[in-house]
């Protein structure tokens, strides 16, 4: 199920699914340690004997967020109850609290007594065990602790105008073992048994009263603080009621609105719901992304339930690309972080390794050392020489002569002498490492374009720096990768690039001619130009071959993709449509205009990724080829960033065929 709605603030960051349930709460790195488990935090109501849990198949539900802000503007409705509820949820742009405000509106035409309910299923650190609760009179509120991860429940109504602080009932109790399925249970009554402390697996339960007259509305609000310890918990609280959850809810939807209108843009050429998208898609890029530089692939928590792993890691490649995006929307505080994130993560050699936790430790992989009685390198190198590639984009916009100085020689200077030496003498090219994709091992056309890239970032620093013998050998380096994609990755016959080279020895190759959605980087990156032939021959061969022809449309990763496969009609469906290699495809149109009508065939394929956006905005990953449904994980963080991307591009562009010609 996708997630809906992330929101965070670079510490703690939750997600909810489609039905309203808060599903993962991550804390304190965006995408390490989810406290839930990927499981959901209950939320019920009860009124005149009848209770309903939110994932009631008898709600409408309305989940969207309140403007340009990372606050959200929940609807919900449910006939048998007679009630409707308008929600506001946030995380506090400056303290870990999690908060909700609930107006509920009774439709009734008398006044009712209603209750609202607020599970706290949670997995400190990912697992129950040894989980402590208990409910404590003096701030009547819960508290879940386990080590240095403490977190307290709590809840206020409105009186008379005031107000009134702490919940109304309680029950902690023990869950996930035989007979003992969890307080939430307990709830569906109307009553809590009160219980107030346990230990173990261990879930708990609060509850409001509120008197709600006929046909008027009631406010309640409901909050989870998080911190280290009982002191810092207990602040957070306190803030909560002094500054009110009303105020600190406004305080966050101010500080969106001014972050998303940081570097104001006019997209007063775009139709107003691609500008709301673009929007968005910051918002939700920087939910995904840590304090400390993390830029993370998604927060999506479902796929550990099948595959007993996540996409929360940081991945150097994914993270280069989002930065280049944070750079040309003017984001450098966010860039630099990721910058010096990278800079720790780097080896001595001057590689960066498969993917990192947000923490900057080392994240699992299924790359090996070993093959066939030798030592190679888990690597995708092109996530080494896209960061560096996207260091100079941000040296370029932003002059940033002091933040780059510490990074000339341990992250600059070390990769480019890697690069350099990481090639075949015989051919100038890359040496084999794993694809962008992460499922072949090669010489790969993407990468050997990200690595030309890189080579020439590091030879525009070490001449900006004055070596120019450095700036020379890498410049020289980047040469020899171009001529050697020039000279067998062209394939004469087929009249386009090739995917992939692997050596068999004695000078022979196997050559793989899959079409492939990554040969955009041929020209994106700057290797070809756009309006090179060979690159025109290619691109029609992408835009041809995995065009998805459906209703749905969009453009596939590459033929006959299994990933997520929902068809094996290849002729037609290629593979599942990617957002991301449908907007290569519009930033393809855009780089190549000479005219503004040019320009509208990039417009409906931006069209085409905000109508695949869930009603929130969030995109996926990947689509079904039939339905549109979200696949794969949802948001997924370089969809959004393409989106921003490819607005970005397209803007400019525009502009520029506007300018008289003088």
């Amino acid at each position: 199920m996708p997630r809906d709605l992330p929101l965070g603030n670079g510490r703690l960051q939750v997600n909810f699914d489609r039905t309203y349930r808060l599903i993962d709460l991550f804390w304190p790195y965006v995408g390490q340690e989810n406290h839930t488990g990927g499981r959901p935090l209950a939320f019920g109501v009860w009124v005149d004997g009848q209770f309903r849990w939110v994932d009631d198949a008898g709600w409408e539900r309305r989940l969207q967020y309140a403007g340009d802000a990372l606050v959200t503007a929940v609807g919900l409705r449910h006939p048998d109850l007679r009630l409707s509820l308008a929600c506001q949820d946030a995380v506090d742009f400056h303290e870990d609290v999690f908060l909700r405000e609930l107006t509920v509106c009774n439709e009734a035409d008398e006044a009712r007594e209603v209750r609202l309910y607020f599970g706290q299923d949670l997995h400190i650190g990912g697992t129950g065990l040894g989980d402590s609760a208990y409910y404590e009179p003096q701030r009547r509120a819960v508290f879940h602790y386990k080590r240095k991860r403490w977190f307290l429940a709590n809840a206020a109504k409105e009186i008379d105008g005031k107000l009134a602080v702490g919940v109304d009932e309680w029950a902690v109790g023990e869950k996930e073992t035989p007979g003992r399925e969890g307080t939430w249970k307990d709830a569906e009554d109307g009553r809590l048994s009160g219980n107030a402390v346990a230990q173990g697996s261990v879930d708990s339960t609060i509850a409001l009263h509120l008197t709600v007259p006929a046909g008027g509305e009631a406010r309640a609000w409901y909050w989870i603080a998080v911190a280290e310890d009982f002191e810092r918990v207990v602040a957070h609280n306190r803030s909560v009621r002094e500054h009110t959850p009303a105020e600190m809810l406004r305080r966050t939807r101010n500080y969106w609105m001014l972050w998303v209108n940081k570097d104001p843009s006019d997209l007063s050429d775009l139709p107003e719901p691609l500008a709301q998208e673009y929007r968005r898609s910051l918002l939700v890029l920087r939910t995904q992304i840590d304090n400390e530089g993390g830029i993370v692939a998604s927060t999506d928590y479902e796929m550990a339930r099948y595959r007993s792993d996540s996409y929360g890691y940081v991945w150097p490649r994914d993270g280069a690309l989002v930065a280049a995006t944070l750079i040309d929307a003017g984001y450098p505080q966010i860039t630099r972080r990721f910058f010096d994130f990278c800079h720790q993560a780097m080896t001595r050699e001057g590689y960066l390794l498969h993917k990192f936790n947000p923490d900057g430790s080392l994240g699992s992989s299924w790359h090996g050392w070993h093959n066939e009685g030798k030592k190679e390198l888990p690597i995708q190198e092109d996530e080494t020489a896209l960061v560096l590639w996207a260091l100079w984009r941000h040296f370029q916009r932003f002059r940033d002569i002091e933040f780059v100085k510490p990074h000339y020689r341990g992250v600059i200077i070390r990769s480019g002498n890697w690069m350099t030496d990481y090639r075949d003498p015989r051919t100038g090219l890359p040496l084999p490492s794993w694809d962008l994709w992460e499922e072949r091992r090669g010489i790969h056309a993407w990468t050997a374009a990200a690595t030309w890239a890189g080579l020439q970032a590091c030879g525009s620093f070490a001449e900006a720096f004055g070596e120019t013998d450095l700036a020379d050998k890498y410049r020289s380096a980047a040469g020899g990768v171009k001529s050697g994609v020039e000279k067998h990755f062209w394939d004469e016959e087929r009249g386009r690039f090739l995917r992939m080279l692997r050596p068999k020895g004695g000078g022979r190759w196997e050559r793989d001619a899959t079409v492939d959605a990554s040969l955009f980087g041929l020209w994106y990156f700057g290797m070809f130009p756009v309006d090179d032939p060979r690159m025109l021959a290619t691109m029609r061969a992408v835009r041809e071959r995995l065009w998805v022809k459906s209703d749905v449309g969009g453009v596939a990763r590459y033929e006959d993709d299994y990933y997520h496969q929902v068809s094996r009609d290849v002729a037609n469906v290629p593979g599942n449509p990617w957002v991301i290699c449908t907007l290569w495809l519009a930033q393809w149109y855009i780089a190549r205009a000479t005219s503004l009508p040019e320009l509208d065939r990039a417009v409906d394929l931006l069209r085409w990724v905000e109508r695949s956006a869930l009603p929130s905005g969030v995109l996926a990953e990947q689509l079904h080829p039939y339905t549109r449904e979200p696949l794969s994980v949802s948001p997924l963080t370089w969809s959004h960033a393409t989106l921003v991307q490819t607005i970005g591009e397209y803007l400019r562009k525009r502009r520029a065929l506007a300018m008289p010609v003088c």
